[in-house]
């Protein structure tokens, strides 16, 4: 019986660590060429956001908690920040499906 107790004991390790990791995640990131966004901290109401292409960009921005904030669609480079208050923000910029995230300091 204590020979049967062993042999499970033993075997416990080689079945618990003999998996190979999955990775779920397997699409490329794909960033935006030439991107800009300035100034950075922001004192105005406004913040100029550039790429290569300047395409139309979505733009979302979540405050630190995790929330949208702002939503906005630009055809230009200029995004209208008046109704942020002061603090740390995430911009995220999506343009032709590429997407880039930066840190947005408003004061």
């Amino acid at each position: 019986m204590k020979k049967i107790y062993f042999l499970i004991i033993m075997a416990l390790p080689i079945f618990s660590f003999g998996q190979e990791l999955v990775s779920v995640n397997t699409e490329q990131v794909q960033e935006l060429k030439g991107f800009k966004m300035y100034p950075n901290p922001a004192y105005g109401d406004e913040v100029y956001v550039t790429t290569a292409s300047n395409g139309t960009k979505e733009i979302k921005i979540y405050d630190v908690f995790g929330e949208v904030v702002l939503t906005d669609r630009i055809t230009t480079n200029t995004l209208n920040i008046s109704r942020l208050v002061p603090g740390v923000y995430v911009l995220q910029v999506t343009e032709k499906e590429k997407t880039m995230t930066r840190k947005l300091v408003v004061k």
